[in-house]
């Protein structure tokens, strides 16, 4: 079995770039374990829906990579009154999309790939025009690569067919945003 851990593959990531500006705290303030186990399910779905463990990684390495951007700058008060606005208004949209995700999951037939798409492409939106100033383009280009990558509708229904080989995955991943959102983390 592979060994892959979003935890190492964050503190690598911390390790590369962001020495200079934050430490393991802020990693983990991100990386707790039940977000760890919720990348890995994704890293795990990614690579079978895909067939391509060097994509799976990648996907997840830029995820990593934005999450902790973001948190350090935040951590270092960059953001005007403005985007602090639309920030909370992303970690609102985050966190429906969270609870559609748990619904649709507990819910038979419930699932619905437009409107699971449609609320991943508004939180990539919103992402984008938050960091907009604060970015590169690369950074831009990762948070354009993790969220087109989850809102493709075939991955969406392939994760959330009743009888296909993602069920197990999502499971974890849903009790993993249940238990985030329990401890109004997400």
């Amino acid at each position: 079995m592979e060994s892959f851990s979003s935890k190492d593959m964050a503190m690598k990531v911390q390790k590369k770039f962001l020495s200079h500006m934050a430490n393991k705290s802020v990693v983990q303030m991100f990386i707790d374990d039940t977000s760890s186990e919720i990348l890995d399910e994704l890293y795990r779905v990614s690579k079978e829906y895909s067939g391509n463990r060097t994509e799976a990684q990648k996907v997840i390495k830029d995820l990593i990579k934005v999450a902790v951007k973001i948190g350090v700058l935040f951590r270092h008060n960059r953001f005007n009154a403005e985007e602090l606005k639309l920030a909370q208004d992303f970690k609102k949209k985050l966190h429906q999309g969270a609870m559609t995700a748990i619904s649709f999951y507990e819910v038979e037939f419930t699932f619905d790939k437009t409107v699971m798409s449609e609320i991943l492409t508004d939180c990539r939106d919103m992402l984008l025009k938050l960091v907009d100033k604060h970015l590169t383009p690369k950074s831009h280009g990762r948070i354009n690569h993790v969220f087109n990558h989850y809102s493709d509708p075939e991955l969406l229904s392939s994760l959330y067919s009743p009888e296909g080989p993602f069920r197990p995955n999502l499971t974890k991943i849903c009790t993993g945003l249940n238990t985030l959102v329990e401890e109004d983390k997400l």
